[in-house]
């Protein structure tokens, strides 16, 4: 059977249990079991190729010993394995000894799973499903691996999920720009289910790893942090898909929980990639963590604070802002003008309020930016929906060819020969100065819609009243006179 027809199957099959309720939970059951049939296979990968290797899982507990048997455990048997011994052996997990790390994961991702099916009988069926994968083939991982994308990218329509989703074409088309390379520490402090790290490592694989050291120091190099318990077990299972074979790189932590003055030179990073949360407020006493001059609750504007700090001299990010954090004012004044001071905020390419459908229907930007120098211009480049559709939707997503035109507009890897154009334009920083550090500058080449002289709006809307009212005093006259009859 086919990945794709394995993964289907096993949804329909949890949408016969009582228990699991829509695709966010779905995914989340397919995820947990997904991670512990993976890191089985890996470890008895690990257990052939060094001899003095041991599975941090307690033997008991391995995917081997209980699930393995398609005519094992079943029914009530099964469930109260599960939700009695085998949770509550992951979730407490002792980080020691050499596999100490990947302990760490393993208890990370139970920290906070729930086994939602009700049918031990209906569980058996997806643990043989599963069971049939080999996740040491190569070919059939990167199978899985693509699917998985495809349904984490289902989940923007699972309700409060899709806040973990950033649309692939978005972070393919950063990940491009930025052309991270295998030695750089690439950082993502809200990686969400992993699209940037996906797309970064997928990026380096296809132009840069030539030979074993060069998917060494890339894995060597990623960093990333998640908040939440589901998007970090799913982004988790997603390194794992992508052959990353020690994802406890991946914190599952809150990034502004630390002192902002606490990251020194040791946590410099040479990229930021990510798409940190917006519209939010942190919780009380987050902002305290952070200078008297930018603190604030908005999630966003302390992210922004801390990549201008975490950026090495010369160091590059690509990051996604609402329109707000353009022309805000307040605190949000105080860090763009720090972020031209400090960093060269070269380009912000502005998006349609239909890209983040139908999770955020705001405006949105692209900003990249390196540190080191200050902003003497900024480019502007305007995307726009493909012409004959009026907005970006479920059914019809931005795709990685809609950011094409940007792409050949860019000027290659040192933006050379960049030109005006009906969608393109620059602003210099003493004009941006001069607004105050408002960098909310609308496309001076779009023509505003022509509404005509107000005076003579105004007559046309009276004359339209006057006529009204006497067709309605004609109406009742007639109306009277048939009653009259």
């Amino acid at each position: 059977m086919s990945a794709r027809n394995t993964v289907k199957s096993i949804q329909d099959i949890m949408r016969q249990d009582v228990g699991v309720d829509g695709d966010a939970q779905r995914l989340s059951q397919l995820c947990w079991m997904f991670f512990l049939k993976i890191i089985d296979d890996q470890d008895q990968q690990l257990e052939v190729m060094q001899d003095t290797y041991r599975s941090p899982i307690p033997e008991k507990f391995q995917w081997r010993t209980w699930a393995a048997d398609p005519e094992g455990m079943t029914g009530d048997a099964l469930l109260a394995f599960i939700n009695g011994e085998l949770f509550p052996a992951l979730k407490e997990l002792p980080a020691k000894g050499a596999q100490a790390n990947r302990a760490r994961v393993v208890r990370a991702v139970f920290e906070d799973a729930y086994n939602y099916m009700k049918s031990g009988q209906l569980m058996r069926q997806v643990v043989n499903k599963i069971s049939g994968v080999d996740f040491n083939d190569l070919a059939e991982r990167k199978h899985f691996g693509d699917i998985y994308e495809q349904l984490l990218n289902d989940l923007q329509s699972a309700g409060n999920a899709g806040e973990y989703y950033t649309p692939r074409a978005i972070t393919a088309f950063m990940v491009d720009r930025i052309d991270p390379r295998p030695g750089e520490i690439l950082f993502d402090p809200s990686c969400g289910t992993g699209g940037f790290l996906t797309c970064a490592i997928r990026h380096m694989r296809d132009r840069y790893v030539k030979k074993v050291e060069d998917e060494q120091a890339l894995q060597a190099g990623l960093r990333a942090v998640e908040k939440k318990q589901l998007p970090h077990m799913l982004c988790v299972t997603n390194m794992l898909l992508h052959g990353i074979e020690d994802p406890s790189f991946v914190r599952h932590d809150n990034t502004l929980a630390r002192p902002y003055i606490s990251y020194g030179a040791a946590d410099r990073v040479d990229i930021i990639l990510t798409n940190p949360p917006f519209g939010g407020r942190e919780e009380d006493g987050i902002e305290s963590n952070f200078p008297a001059h930018f603190r604030t609750k908005e999630t966003a504007d302390l992210f922004l604070a801390l990549f201008i700090r975490l950026l090495k001299p010369g160091g590059r990010a690509a990051i996604v802002l609402p329109d707000g954090s353009l022309f805000g004012e307040g605190v949000k004044t105080r860090l763009k003008e720090q972020l031209l001071q400090e960093c060269n905020l070269h380009t912000i390419v502005r998006l349609p309020n239909s890209v983040f459908k139908p999770y955020a229907s705001i405006g949105t930007n692209l900003l990249f930016f390196e540190k080191g120098e200050p902003t003497q211009e900024v480019w502007y480049y305007e995307h726009q929906v493909p012409v004959g559709q009026k907005a970006y939707s479920m059914t019809k997503p931005i795709r990685v060819e809609h950011m094409q035109g940007c792409v050949d507009w860019w000027g290659g890897a040192g933006r050379e020969n960049r030109q005006a154009t009906e969608q393109a334009w620059k602003v210099g920083i003493d004009e941006i100065k001069a607004r105050n550090y408002n960098l909310d500058f609308k496309n001076p080449h779009t023509i505003a819609d022509e509404h005509g002289d107000p005076e003579e709006l105004l007559a046309q809307l009276q004359a339209d009243e006057a006529r009204t009212a006497a067709l309605r005093d004609q109406l009742k006259a007639i109306l009277a006179e048939a009653l009259l009859r």
